[in-house]
C-alpha cells in the first residue's frame, strides 16, 4: 500500500523524505549548526527555502541574503524565505543553529532569486468557531503577484487547541476550473508544546485513515480528501506547499461534510 505519511529525520545536514507518493513535490529538512553549510544545485526544480527557526545566510547564484530569519521556532512569528530558481547553485550557512525547510517542484521559469520578508507575509484567519485556524501566506499568486514562481504555492497554518483545520475536508486532484484545480500538497507538522499531538485524516480511493501528527511528521497528498485536528491543550502547525499545472487554487469540499463550510459567514456574524 502507498505510504502517505512519514517522519523526517532531524540529523545534522539535509534530511530527505524516505517515501514520496507525489510526482511533483519534494521536501528536505535542513538542520545546521553555527557556521555549518549545506550546498546544492536546484537542477530542473524551483525551491523555496523557509527558515523555520534560527538564522542563516543563503547564497543563490550571485545573490547573497545575509543573516535572514530570527524567529526562535515556527510558533514565534512570521518566516523569512528565499526563492531559488531552477539551475541555480545555492549554499545555506547556519548563523547559530538553524532549521530550514526546502520545498521544491519542477520548473523551467527564468527568474532571479529573491527574499520574502516577514513584512511581506500575509496573515489572517480561516474558518470559524472550532474549525477556525490562523494562516501565513508566504508565496501565493492571488495575494502576492509580485513574487514569481512556476508551480510552488506555500504558506503556514496554526490550528488552536481542540480545533479542526482544513475543515470541511477538501481535495484538489483534477483541473476543472473554477470548481477544482489539480494540486499535489504536503503538510509538514510541528506541535506546541512539543510532547503533544494532533490528527491528520486522509481519504482517497485506496484508503480512509487517521495519522498521529507529531513534531516533524509530514502528510503527502497526491490526491484525496484531507483535514487536521489539534488535541486539546496543543497547537498544531503545518508548513503547506502545493504544486500543479498552474498556481490558481480551487478546491472541492467533501460532499458529506461540506455543508459545515456554509456556516462560516453566520458563525462569524455572531463572533465565533
Amino acid at each position: 500500500m502507498t505510504s502517505y505519511f512519514t517522519t523526517l529525520n532531524t540529523a545534522s545536514g539535509a534530511n530527505n523524505l524516505d517515501t514520496n507518493p507525489c510526482n511533483l513535490l519534494d521536501f528536505q529538512l535542513v538542520e545546521l549548526s553555527d557556521g555549518q553549510t549545506h550546498s546544492g544545485n536546484s537542477g530542473d526544480r524551483e525551491v523555496l527555502a523557509v527558515v523555520l527557526g534560527g538564522k542563516a545566510t543563503i547564497t543563490a547564484g550571485s545573490h547573497r541574503f545575509e543573516k535572514i530569519g530570527g524567529r526562535a521556532n515556527v510558533f514565534a512569528g512570521k518566516p523569512h524565505s528565499v526563492y531559488i530558481p531552477c539551475h541555480t547553485d545555492y549554499t545555506l550557512t547556519g548563523v547559530g543553529a538553524v532549521e530550514i525547510g526546502l520545498c521544491s517542484a519542477p520548473s523551467d521559469l527564468t527568474a532571479e532569486p529573491y527574499q520574502i520578508t516577514p513584512d511581506e507575509v500575509l496573515s489572517g484567519r480561516w474558518g470559524a468557531a472550532n474549525f477556525s485556524r490562523n494562516y501565513h501566506q508566504i508565496l501565493v499568486e492571488s495575494v502576492q503577484p509580485q513574487f514569481s514562481a512556476k508551480r510552488l504555492i506555500v504558506g503556514e497554518t496554526y490550528t488552536p487547541s481542540g480545533n479542526w483545520s482544513t475543515y470541511p475536508p477538501h481535495k484538489h486532484e483534477v483541473d476543472n476550473l473554477p470548481t477544482e484545480a489539480f494540486h499535489e500538497e504536503m503538510y509538514f507538522f510541528k506541535v506546541d508544546p512539543a510532547d503533544g499531538f494532533g490528527i491528520a485524516r486522509f481519504q482517497n480511493d485506496e484508503l480512509e485513515t487517521n495519522y498521529t501528527v507529531r513534531n516533524n511528521t509530514i502528510l503527502m497528498v497526491p490526491n484525496g480528501f484531507h483535514t487536521v485536528a489539534s488535541a486539546p491543550g496543543y497547537t498544531t502547525y503545518y508548513l503547506w506547499f502545493l504544486a500543479g499545472n498552474h498556481r490558481t487554487q480551487a478546491v472541492m469540499n467533501d460532499p458529506v461534510t461540506g455543508w459545515v463550510g456554509d456556516l462560516v459567514p453566520t458563525l462569524r456574524k455572531v463572533g465565533l
